[in-house]
């Protein structure tokens, strides 16, 4: 893809090496004005790394990123003044009050001390953060603490925003709080580049998505275009034992397509036409078979699909495979 007079974000054939690891092997996309794209992918699939680019944070090997019309290896201080930044971990003193982390911000980005002052009250309203604005960050919980960097992210009003996993560590209420406010944002001009885990934020908040996989951008579209590549319709069947996949796989190949297995969640999906026959084909013949089915029905493709025809794994599995290496990180300091 090339840039355009409309396009905010613009990234064509970034690379980035870390040794021997290939982080991204030659990425492109582009971001027009006031639109979102999603940037969905396995851990280690370069994600953050591009991220890191076009914020400035690193330098590519190769390629060409644009942001806002200047170049983010020769301009990046024209760059950051025109960003807004989130990353997947908060970057706040916890020695300071919520109220004086988000002025210690606006003072940064040179707001005269009473200007500061209201933007930070502007914002801990917005974030419902008014009652623990004069208490340190210390004492906040992992949630208040994501809101807080957020309403950081936004306190010089900056046109484009880069949101690394915005929702990680927020209440369903809290996820759902964000997304509007996304969409506000959006609504009002600002363009926004986004990396999460979870598919259904993709799917409710992206104008395009873009899927990396070991460094590549291996599919990019609207969510329905990637739907569309999976296919129509899908049998799904669960399994009550997930040993059983097998068989149920070899069992749904004779009545229709070439079946997807996802062990994580017992599940063989097969594409299918006229589902109604099928379904009770299949359940028939796999009860013959032995297999004990918890659940069974028909239905159209996801972003899950997607995510799991394209990479080879499931989000869910994904998510799970993070949280595990984090208890063992934990464990091992325990130890």
């Amino acid at each position: 893809m090339t840039g355009s007079d409309t396009t905010t974000i613009h990234a064509h054939g970034l690379e980035k090496h870390f040794g021997e690891t290939h982080a991204l092997q030659g990425v492109d996309f582009d971001v027009p004005e006031g639109k979102i794209l999603a940037v969905l992918g396995p851990n280690g699939a370069g994600k953050t790394t591009a991220v890191r680019i076009l914020t400035t944070l690193i330098r590519a090997d190769a390629g060409e990123a644009m942001v806002a019309g200047f170049d983010v290896r020769h301009h990046p201080a024209e760059v950051r003044a025109r960003i807004g930044l989130t990353g997947q971990f908060a970057a706040l003193d916890e020695l300071l009050t919520g109220r004086e982390n988000l002025e210690m911000i606006a003072r940064l980005y040179h707001m005269p001390a009473a200007t500061a002052r209201e933007r930070a009250n502007e914002l801990l309203a917005r974030f419902e953060l008014e009652e623990a604005a004069n208490r340190t960050v210390k004492t906040y919980s992992g949630g208040m603490r994501r809101r807080l960097d957020l309403a950081g992210s936004l306190i010089a009003d900056p046109p484009v925003l880069f949101f690394d996993e915005p929702t990680t560590g927020l209440d369903p209420r809290g996820r759902l709080d964000m997304w509007q406010l996304i969409s506000e944002l959006v609504a009002g001009g600002t363009t926004l580049l986004l990396t999460t885990q979870y598919l259904e934020e993709a799917d409710r908040l992206a104008d395009e998505i873009a899927v990396l996989d070991h460094g590549k951008v291996i599919a990019l579209g609207t969510a329905n275009e990637l739907k569309a590549r999976v296919g129509g319709e899908r049998l799904v069947i669960t399994m009550v034992h997930r040993e059983q996949l097998e068989t149920a796989s070899q069992v749904l190949s004779r009545l229709a397509g070439d079946p997807q297995l996802d062990a994580p969640a017992r599940q063989v999906s097969v594409p299918v036409a006229g589902g109604d026959g099928v379904l009770t084909r299949a359940v028939r013949e796999l009860d013959s078979a032995g297999v004990a089915v918890d659940d069974a029905g028909v239905r159209r493709p996801t972003l899950d699909d997607v995510f799991l025809v394209l990479t080879g794994q499931h989000p869910d599995a994904e998510i799970q495979a993070e949280a595990d290496e984090t208890a063992r990180q934990r464990e091992e300091v325990r130890a």
